[in-house]
């Protein structure tokens, strides 16, 4: 058997952790929680009111615990590294991990569900895909929808739902990605293309290993309705979109439908759930004015937000074999819980400047070979959002005159954040 990895002791103090008795990060340790920072807490308990304060407690007391019902706990980011690197003994297509969730609505080879050689020679083929150029040329058509809609909305002297606004980009990504000219005849609007994309993501839930017939059901409803202008696309091969590129690198049309199914369902949910939380965050921690006469800080803003905020706050892997993780036996057949919430959060409170600890850096990517390979084309709609409420906001100045939580979801975020003109 063999021991992965070394606990440590940790205990919390505010939002700050200490580890070994040494404050991370030079981040602040007091208890008191900040507009921002309580705004944030609110969006977790909404869509968590048990689950995460649970989460964030048992995080607190051992980096690795049993929860008979659920599998293993791994709270620790070092541990929860050094099992999404260990692809021996830890994997994420087998029976209770999220791969195997999505086989049975996508098909076997949408790469968020396999593993091994034929995994990594995917992710090869696909890397030239998620080039600057390649992410400019899906993102700025529906970056500059956005522009039209935030400009109009508030020189017009009323108000943008910024949630909406980041969905409707969202929809349009979406559309990039299935072929669909912006003039298709009989295009869906952004909107229901968004939809479509949530109502697969949304079948998902923490305590369920698999989808019901219902919901397999459901979601092979929408892939298909979304795969109808994508089979289209690459009957084509037309090598200027998404479907035709797949085409070109040797993908059958049934492993295209199943990649780009992948891409939609797994990106729409976490883009939308982090854009209006990273906004938020700069508007309460007073940081929006600071990052439009520099903006040579927004990188490390942005990357700040992502560990504080964890649009992916839990991923899931299935152990292979026996081992010792973090002094707990681990089973062949276990399920890891590897809660990237409570890795990142503990490091401390949002404070940009502060470089993030080696073994949580871009946790909320994953780690290793299923490391996000659509992190490019995230991160450009999420920089040409921000860029757009930057120079916004240097013409004339904005504010967040109100907001709502979401509920009972599966990825914390806001249902509405208002933005109006100063």
């Amino acid at each position: 058997m063999r021991t992965i990895g070394t606990a440590q002791s940790t205990w919390t103090s505010g939002d700050a952790v200490i580890t070994n008795g040494r404050k991370s990060s030079g981040r602040m340790s007091s208890g008191f929680m900040s507009k921002a920072e309580r705004w944030e807490q609110r969006v977790q308990l909404g869509a968590h009111p048990l689950l995460y304060p649970a989460i964030r407690g048992l995080g607190s007391m051992r980096p690795v615990m049993r929860l008979p019902g659920l599998g293993i706990l791994v709270s620790e980011a070092a541990l929860v590294r050094d099992v999404l690197m260990d692809t021996q003994r830890f994997i994420k297509n087998g029976p209770s991990g999220s791969g195997a969730l999505w086989t049975p609505v996508v098909g076997p080879k949408a790469l968020v569900n396999m593993d091994g050689t034929e995994h990594r020679e995917l992710r090869r083929k696909l890397a030239d895909l998620f080039t600057p150029g390649s992410v400019a040329a899906i993102v700025e058509p529906a970056a500059a929808s956005l522009h039209d809609r935030l400009h109009h909305g508030l020189d017009a002297g009323g108000h943008v739902d910024l949630v909406d606004c980041v969905k409707e980009l969202a929809g349009g990504v979406i559309s990039r990605l299935l072929g669909v000219p912006d003039d298709a005849p009989g295009r869906l609007p952004n909107r229901e293309l968004f939809n479509l994309g949530s109502s697969i993501s949304s079948l998902v839930h923490l305590g369920r290993p698999t989808l019901t017939v219902r919901q397999i059901a459901k979601g092979r409803s929408a892939v298909g309705v979304l795969a109808g202008p994508a089979r289209e696309a690459y009957r084509k091969s037309d090598p200027q979109t998404f479907p035709g590129r797949l085409r070109a690198l040797g993908m059958t049309e049934e492993e295209a439908m199943g990649i780009i199914s992948a891409f939609v369902m797994v990106g729409t949910e976490t883009l939308v759930s982090f854009v209006p939380r990273l906004i938020a965050l700069l508007a309460d921690s007073g940081r929006l004015a600071g990052l439009v006469e520099d903006r040579s800080g927004v990188a490390s803003a942005v990357n700040e937000a992502l560990r504080f905020t964890v649009p992916s706050p839990m991923m899931l892997r299935d152990a292979l074999s026996p081992c010792t993780l973090g002094g707990v036996a681990i089973r062949a057949g276990d399920r890891l819980l590897l809660s990237t919430v409570h890795a990142s959060k503990s490091l401390g409170r949002f404070e940009p400047g502060i470089p993030t600890p080696p073994q949580a850096r871009q946790l909320w990517f994953g780690a290793g070979p299923h490391f996000c390979i659509g992190m490019p084309l995230a991160m450009a709609e999420i920089n040409a959002t921000l860029s757009l409420l930057l120079d916004r906001y240097a013409r004339h100045q904005w504010l967040v005159s109100s907001r709502q939580v979401s509920k009972g979801v599966l990825i914390p975020g806001y249902r509405k954040l208002e933005l109006v003109n100063a």
